[in-house]
This record gives C-alpha cells, structure tokens and sequence, in this order.
C-alpha cells in the first residue's frame, strides 16, 4: 500500500468497505519502487507493482492532480516473523523492527504524496481520494474465506490501472483478496495448532532461563513493542535476541516452518482457483507491465 493511500485511511475517506462475520479489509497490493532504481527486466513483483504506479500516475495526472512514484515499503516484524522471530542476526540489528518503523515514518512524514495530499483543503482532499479510489465501495465483491464481504470501487485510477495492467480487474480483485485472506487464516490455523502449542513449552522455558517470562513470542513482542513507555533499543534487542535464540534452541522455528508449509499446502488445495488465477493475471500482465515501466524509464 503506498503511503498516499495510507494518508487517506487515516483521512477516513478510503472508498473500500468490508462487511461479515470476522476480520478486517485486506490492505491493497503494495507500491513500487521509484522509477529511476528500476528497470522493466527487474524482479517480476517489482515490475508489476512499478506498473501500477505508474499508469496511476498517469491516470492522476490526466485529471489536473499530482502524484509521485513512491518505494516499496519493507515487511514489518509481523510479516516478517510471523510466529517467531528466529533470525539472530536480525534481532541483534533491529531487535522487533522498532528502529525500522520510526525510520518508516519518518520517510512518510517526508512524503510528496502525504505533503500534497495535507496541503489541500478538505472539499479538494476529497476529490483526490475519489480520483484514486473512486466515488463510492462499490462495483467490485468478494466474499472471503472468512465469511466477510469486501466491496471496492471499479473507478478511479487504482482501478484503472489494474484493469489496464490485469485486463479482468473483477478476477484480478477476487484473486488478490482472497489469497491474502488465506494467508492471515494460515497463520491462524498455524497459531492455534496442538503441535505449535505444544512447542512452546520448550520455548517458554528456554526463555526463562535467560530470565523472562513470557509464555509465547506473541506477548513477548506486545510488551516490547506496545508499552506505553518505549523501551530502550538495548532491551528490545535483548529480549528479540533471547527468543530468536530459544525459537532454535526449543524447536519453535522449525515447527512454525513445517506447520506453516502443510497449511499454505492446505489451503491451495481447498481454494485452487484464486491461487491459479493470481499466477495467471500475473504471468499475463508481465509482458504488458515491463513495456509500461520502459516506457516509463
């Protein structure tokens, strides 16, 4: 997601609703790298999401508004360790990631997106949101794994440029959704396993040894991480060390690893036709994305 569209989330104004029985909207494919650190023969996700980026700019400025290529943004903790942190290296370097989010922000807070977007007053903030994400949710559906329904606009310049990019933007929508959706119920099932549950046993009392308490990576990292008091880096590096030495130690990694494989196994399985269909429409747009970002070079 690229941090103009978080601008307008925090704004409240984003034209995607998600109705049902649990969860939450699933946050839109991320933004690409700038135009002049890539070429149409990089890695295929970069290329499709330059793409993107750039035919929304285009699309934006054909309608009088400014728009800037923005850089991806990098996995935070969460995506990165989904169950434990189990890299020693990079908990020495970066402990839960809090010295990557508060160098995140502070890029967004420097943003020519985020700055155009709050220079504008409000009746034209509005009409820039409607220009990217369209007027009202509505035109595109899904129903989600999950039970929830999410709804977007087929108007405006995402929806524009996906369709361009994708042709079939109601498969493009479905098969995006779907897949992330059965990602978080994959962490999910992993989290909820008896043999995950099981292996953190070995895991607490490792982490006792070295003097803590906690039961589970989970409340580990809230307390590192969501204290009202930010903790000093030191002791967040020392905690996020601790457990990625204990999630080798214990057996957790390779737990988490394995269960995490049988379940995304699983999963495809059980819902073949949006993972096929996402590596189609991607497949597909690849041709058209590498002319876009050449032309775009």
């Amino acid at each position: 997601m690229h941090r103009w569209t978080l601008a307008l989330l925090t704004a409240g104004l984003l034209a995607t609703t998600a109705t049902g029985c649990v969860g939450g909207a699933a946050a839109d494919p991320g933004a690409a790298a700038d135009v002049g650190t890539h070429r149409a023969e990089g890695a295929p996700r970069e290329t499709l999401q330059l793409a993107e980026q750039l035919l929304i700019k285009e699309c934006m400025e054909k309608q009088g508004h400014k728009f800037w290529v923005e850089p991806p943004q990098s996995d935070n903790v969460s995506t990165r360790f989904p169950y434990v942190v189990d890299d020693p290296a990079w908990a020495r370097a970066h402990g839960y990631g809090t010295d990557l989010r508060l160098a995140e922000d502070a890029e967004a807070r420097r943003d020519p997106n985020q700055r155009y977007f709050r220079s504008m007053p409000a009746k034209t903030r509005s009409v820039l949101v409607s220009a990217l994400n369209g007027a009202q949710p509505e035109g595109l559906s899904v129903r989600l794994p999950n039970g929830m329904q999410v709804t977007h606009s087929d108007q405006g310049c995402q929806a524009t440029a996906q369709r361009q990019l994708y042709s079939d933007l109601q498969a493009w929508f479905r098969a995006t959704r779907v897949t992330r959706s059965l990602g978080d119920m994959r962490v999910g099932l992993v989290s909820n396993d008896k043999r995950y549950r099981a292996a953190l046993k070995p895991w607490a009392r490792c982490m006792r040894e070295q003097g803590y308490t906690y039961a589970g990576p989970a409340p580990a990292r809230a307390a590192a991480t969501q204290s009202q008091t930010p903790w000093p880096r030191a002791k967040e590096i020392r905690l996020a060390s601790a457990e990625a030495s204990c999630a080798a130690s214990s057996g957790l990694s390779s737990v988490a690893k394995s269960l995490d494989a049988q379940y995304r196994d699983e999963l495809r399985r059980r819902y073949p036709r949006e993972s096929a269909d996402l590596a189609r429409l991607q497949r597909e747009a690849l041709p058209r994305a590498r002319a876009i970002v050449a032309r775009g070079d």
